[in-house]
């Protein structure tokens, strides 16, 4: 059986063993106004088969990415997975495996995520990557953590256009944390004066590469300028495909990327589960959050993997710890590695062309319509109406056209904006079908 509850003779047993006269007692530390008066609204207990069914049909209302024309983004994308993918990570030794806490009986598991930290290195062009973190969102927020102690500054200045969802994130941990986040609104075409609010209390400044409206920037300048007053530069990636074609934000001066890994290997899974990448500069190595899988020899002098160096309060002191994330995307990380190793650096190219040329495809057919100047495979689109009726007006008819900004942006103005991303998937009657129906 997948469930099995324990009967009222089991609860009186425990309860016994526990000393507690019922199971409300066990609740008495909470606070009357925060106890239900009745049951939540749900349907009561049922069988297996009653149960899937009721599930089976609340599933069926939603409209599935392949189902049709798809062209959401904004921070999770649909690519093709090859299905050797799913296939080698449901293997028993990488499914049933878990964390590397003895290094001697798990090499694979050490191996896979030596290259997984390398393939990081390569795309971000930075020199140190850790072993994944949960997801693109918290990696960001670890990062501006990761720059206070760094700079130990309180600090961080942060783009307008970093997706809200990443920016909440951030800010949830500033309020215990005790730091400071300064968000600017964002700033549809571009074109923020971020450098100016460079000051001397700054630990980073934290941007996103493609935005939030897909606008493509070089932050060289920016990089000279937060290191000219002592601060760091954060760049964000949500679509790690970008990375290749654009230019990787290491060469552009970055001490730390954070980025969403989902794009390869990972279903959009209706949310989840993501996969965090996050890499730095080797200065600053002892400060990362997570754990490094590291490459030695034996005492044989046999190649062997080793955890090189883990910082989260697992493995060392609570107050010496740089993070409290307790685990790692593991089989996410892993599924990544194979799809970035099965298209190589050739393949992983010629994908990323494949993306913009849609994209450009695209932007021609809906001409000035479109707000971002410059894009890899997502930009924004100014419609004649509120751009949330239009997706709920063009979903009825098949297809899936976008996410509206003010979904993200709520009260912002910006309720004329659709954000549209055009992957591989999309071939050319999808984009013809949108096209025609926004026009």
């Amino acid at each position: 059986m997948r469930y099995l509850p324990i009967t009222g003779a089991d609860r009186s047993e425990m309860l016994r063993a526990i000393g507690a006269p019922s199971v409300d007692a066990l609740f008495s530390d909470v606070p009357e106004d925060a106890l239900l008066a009745e049951p939540v609204d749900l349907p009561r207990h049922a069988g297996e088969f009653e149960v899937e069914r009721r599930l089976s049909r609340l599933a069926a209302r939603n409209r599935a990415a392949g189902a049709g024309p798809f062209f959401c983004g904004a921070g999770s994308y649909r690519h093709h997975i090859p299905a050797a993918v799913d296939y080698l990570i449901q293997r028993g030794e990488f499914l049933t495996s878990y964390t590397p806490y003895q290094p001697e009986i798990a090499q694979g598991t050490l191996q896979y995520l030596f290259e997984f930290q390398t393939q990081v290195c390569l795309l971000t062009g930075m020199e140190v990557a850790n072993a994944s973190m949960y997801d693109g969102a918290t990696a960001a927020a670890e990062a501006v953590m990761m720059a206070n102690r760094v700079t130990r500054r309180s600090k961080a200045v942060v783009s307008g256009n970093l997706h809200p969802h990443y920016r909440d994130t951030a800010a949830t941990l500033a309020r215990f944390q005790g730091f400071t986040l300064e968000a600017g609104p964002p700033v549809p075409a571009g074109g923020e004066d971020l450098a100016s609010r460079i000051d001397g209390e700054t630990s980073c400044v934290v941007v996103q590469y493609p935005d939030l409206f897909g606008n493509v920037r070089d932050f060289s300048e920016l990089a000279e300028a937060a290191h000219a007053k002592g601060a760091l530069l954060v760049v964000v990636v949500t679509e790690i495909v970008a990375l290749g074609a654009l230019r990787p934000p290491g060469d552009m001066g970055a001490d730390i990327v954070a980025a969403e890994g989902q794009s390869l290997g990972n279903a959009m899974g209706f949310g989840g589960p993501h996969l965090g990448l996050f890499a730095a500069r080797t200065r600053h190595m002892r400060q990362m959050p997570g754990r490094l899988c590291g490459e030695t020899v034996d005492a044989d002098g046999r190649r062997g993997y080793v955890l090189t160096l883990a910082t989260r309060e697992q493995h060392i002191r609570r107050e010496r710890a740089t993070s409290n994330i307790c685990t790692n995307s593991g089989l996410c990380s892993l599924a990544f590695t194979i799809h970035l190793s099965l298209l190589g650096e050739t393949g992983l190219k010629r994908l990323a062309a494949l993306n913009h040329a849609g994209a450009v495809s695209l932007a021609d057919r809906l001409g000035r319509r479109v707000v971002t100047p410059a894009f890899f495979n997502e930009f924004a689109v100014r419609l004649e109406g509120d751009a949330a009726e239009a997706v709920e007006r063009l979903a009825g008819d098949g297809i899936l056209a976008g996410v509206p900004v003010s979904r993200l942006h709520p009260g912002a103005g910006l309720d004329d904006l659709l954000l549209v991303a055009v992957t591989e998937t999309a071939d050319a009657d999808d984009i013809e079908a949108l096209a025609e129906a926004l026009q």
